[in-house]
């Protein structure tokens, strides 16, 4: 496989005190099969679909300090993470953990942009990333939700050489990012008090393809979770924001169900 351009989404995973808990409820809502956890990397356990990787469970580590929050963690990929860390503190964002190799799959860092959002970095070895994207049970698309949009907006432009398009429309504040072709890679939504209370961080949804969205989200609340938004049709596809069951935000779309005109972007 080609590397991904820096700046592409390449792979997600989240932190479960209940990875057990955690595998029972993505793999009925998602259809998800995870392989052996790997007891040398903190029982780092790879999901599945159709025998392709999409995404990764793990427990916390060893000794961390209080209930951790569970949350799904999105990694941009970079051919010199130490370099693109170096840039990030520039850029005004915090690294949050040092360039660390991880064997041979790669290198990683985490990392917080001005506004609070948390991501990761993820320079590719033997683990290229996302095996699978697009299809049904696989990551489709990603959107931060931000209360402070022009920081982030700078800080990703900065970062990654993003082009920036704004949606035309008045209602919302919407951005779409991409690498200098028509196809973006990343959205950012500008967070309201009236729609998201102040307890409520910055943070990057995960959408996940599945092929009847009104049927995943009704699995997920009678395995646990809930509906934080819809379903509800758009010119993208019908999606539904979830919490699981352990607290980690995530979102379905069925990107085949499209209703309405695809909005202008300037």
């Amino acid at each position: 496989m080609a590397a991904r351009p820096e700046g592409t989404p390449v792979w997600t995973d989240a932190m479960f005190t209940d990875v057990e808990g955690a595998k029972t409820f993505y793999g009925d809502v998602l259809g998800w099969t995870f392989g052996e956890a790997s007891t040398e990397f903190g029982n780092y356990t790879q999901a599945y679909r159709d025998g392709k990787a999409v995404a990764a469970v793990v427990p916390p580590m060893p000794g961390q300090d209080g209930e951790p929050q569970s949350a799904w963690c999105l990694y941009f990929s970079s051919p010199d993470v130490a370099a693109t860390a170096e840039k990030i503190k520039s850029s005004g964002g915090t690294v949050l953990m040092e360039p660390m190799a991880v064997g041979d799959f790669g290198s990683m860092c985490l990392a917080q942009d001005p506004a609070g959002v948390t991501f990761g970095i993820w320079q590719p070895g033997s683990h290229e990333g996302f095996e699978l994207e697009g299809e049904t049970g696989s990551y489709v698309w990603a959107e931060v939700f931000t209360r402070e949009p022009e920081k982030s907006d700078a800080f990703l432009t900065s970062v990654f050489g993003y082009n920036a398009k704004k949606m035309a429309d008045d209602t919302m504040d919407y951005k779409v990012f991409d690498l200098g072709g028509e196809t973006p890679v990343l959205g950012r939504m500008k967070m309201t008090p009236e729609e998201f209370p102040a307890e409520v961080p910055s943070y990057i949804q995960i959408y996940f393809a599945v092929d009847n969205c009104d049927q995943a989200a009704d699995k997920a609340v009678k395995l646990g979770g809930q509906k934080v938004f819809g379903p509800m049709d758009s010119p993208f596809g019908r999606f539904a924001a979830i919490m699981d069951p352990q607290g980690a935000a995530f979102a379905v779309i069925d990107t085949r169900t499209t209703v309405g005109e695809m909005p202008e972007m300037i």
